[in-house]
């Protein structure tokens, strides 16, 4: 059986509110745009960042026509932004997942010693049922990089406060990323070479960053090293970043102040290593280049973020 998987921050995806598009017509224009990206690509399943609310889902789901399921976190941020997993394969079971785990402590947020025990946007997995077995997906997007200062301020009082909110920002996405690592392992039980997972979303790193890496596993034998072919005890456990396998001049996901950034990213587990066809970026426009003021854009009917997808053979 052939699927494609595809993760994509489609940026502000709501129906109502203050950063919903300001007309009927730009909101419709937005869909429209999403939809028929996900069906020009052929996508099976994908997880989708960014998401407003439920109606702004349904919405996009009636777009893409008879087939198409899928579920929000219950999870959003203080923004209202969530992650979704739509799919045209039935999706039997779904888990949110946004507690740290309990051998973490608190972790400080910001300069008044406020602490935070949970992620800023809850995971969410689907069990999905393919003609060739199981498939369980983990949709996420970790914190972002982008700081936001006290009052909603994008730019610091000192670099005294802009090196803490940073820290802040980083250790909080270290947090997340463990968590979801966490709940990896619990479902690859120690079996990843049968075991089939997908863990995917906008990391909001690059795939060296020591995040990206916690999400990878234990080290050695990623994909575009020499030891990638050769199965080792690392490979219950590890999940292998599909980054290196996508072609030269596609390796950029956002534009941030005019620098291309690989930050959304497909993982798997050993067990589908073999069944990967090809891996692309897919852009319906070109990429923008963005800034840290978010509710500037709320008008664009395109994303400031490109789609990742993989096509996989699951008959391997």
């Amino acid at each position: 059986m052939m699927i494609t998987i595809g993760t994509w921050n489609v940026e502000n995806l709501f129906s109502q509110g203050e950063f919903a598009p300001t007309s009927p017509a730009a909101y419709a224009a937005k869909l429209d745009g999403i939809a028929a990206a996900i069906r020009d690509q052929q996508v099976t399943v994908a997880g989708l960042q960014e998401v407003g609310d439920q109606q702004a889902l349904d919405d996009l789901l009636t777009r893409l026509g008879p087939g198409w399921s899928g579920d929000l976190s219950t999870f959003p941020d203080t923004r209202g932004i969530r992650v979704a997993l739509i799919s045209a394969l039935p999706v039997t079971l779904t888990v949110n997942v946004v507690d740290f785990p309990s051998e973490l402590a608190p972790l400080q947020a910001d300069d008044t010693g406020a602490v935070t025990t949970r992620m800023g946007r809850g995971a969410l997995r689907g069990h999905i049922h393919t003609t060739s077995g199981p498939l369980d997906v983990v949709v996420c997007h970790l914190k972002s990089k982008l700081i936001t200062y006290p009052g909603g301020r994008f730019q610091p009082t000192d670099e005294g406060q802009r090196a803490r909110y940073s820290a802040y920002a980083l250790y909080r996405r270290a947090a997340e990323a463990t968590t979801v690592r966490g709940f990896a392992d619990t479902l690859l039980g120690g079996d990843g070479e049968q075991r089939n997972l997908i863990v995917l979303g906008d990391l909001n790193d690059e795939p060296r960053a020591a995040t990206t890496q916690i999400l990878q596993g234990p080290g050695g034998s990623e994909l575009g090293t020499p030891g990638a072919a050769r199965p080792d005890q690392g490979d219950a456990w590890r999940l292998f970043n599909l980054a290196p396998l996508l072609p030269e001049g596609q390796r950029a996901t956002r534009i941030f102040r005019g620098r291309g950034e690989l930050i959304d990213h497909l993982l798997i587990s050993r067990a589908l290593v073999g069944a990967v066809e090809s891996v692309a970026t897919v852009s319906p426009t070109p990429l923008p280049s963005i800034t840290e003021a978010a509710g500037q854009r709320r008008n664009q009917t395109a994303s400031d973020h490109a789609m990742v997808i993989a096509h996989l053979d699951l008959t391997v």
